[in-house]
C-alpha cells in the first residue's frame, strides 16, 4: 500500500478570507468552498486540458472552521521560497503589505537566511532565500 501526501489542514475562525489569502499569496485557485471549508489547489490540478497523473497534481490547502484560537507556535509550517534571481525582501515586504507580521520564534535574524512570518490568523510560515 501507498500513501500519497493529499493536503494540509489549517484551522481557521474565517477560512474565506483566509483561503483567499493564501490562495492570493501562491497563485493558487479554489476548489471547493462551503460554510464550514474552502479547499485551495495550484493551478494544474484544476487544468480540465491536460491528464496530469494524481501523485503530480500536489497537494491543496484545506482551511477548515474551529471555535478556538491559536495559542502556541506552529509544530508545522510552511516555508515558501522566491524563485532565483527574485528579491526575498520585495516578497516579505508585499507579504505584510498584504497582511502577514513578522514574528519572532527564537530565530536569530543575523545568521538565517529566511524570514519568519504569520498569516492574517497567526500561522507561522518562512519566506526563504531565492531558489528554484
Amino acid at each position: 500500500m501507498t500513501l500519497r501526501w493529499y493536503s494540509v489542514v489549517i484551522d481557521s475562525h474565517d477560512i474565506a478570507a483566509l483561503a483567499r489569502w493564501w490562495a492570493t499569496t501562491l497563485d493558487w485557485k479554489i476548489s471547493y468552498e462551503a460554510d464550514d471549508e474552502v479547499v485551495i489547489v495550484p493551478p494544474r490540478a484544476l487544468d480540465a486540458d491536460r491528464d496530469i497523473p494524481v501523485d503530480d497534481q500536489g497537494p491543496g490547502l484545506v482551511f477548515v472552521t474551529v471555535p478556538e484560537g491559536k495559542t502556541v507556535k506552529n509544530r508545522l509550517h510552511l516555508d515558501l521560497a522566491p524563485r532565483a534571481g527574485d528579491d526575498q525582501d520585495a516578497a516579505v515586504t508585499a507579504l505584510v503589505e498584504r497582511g502577514a507580521s513578522r514574528v519572532d520564534v527564537g530565530q536569530d535574524n543575523e545568521k538565517v537566511n529566511w524570514v519568519v512570518l504569520a498569516d492574517p490568523e497567526g500561522n507561522e510560515f518562512c519566506v526563504l532565500s531565492p531558489r528554484d
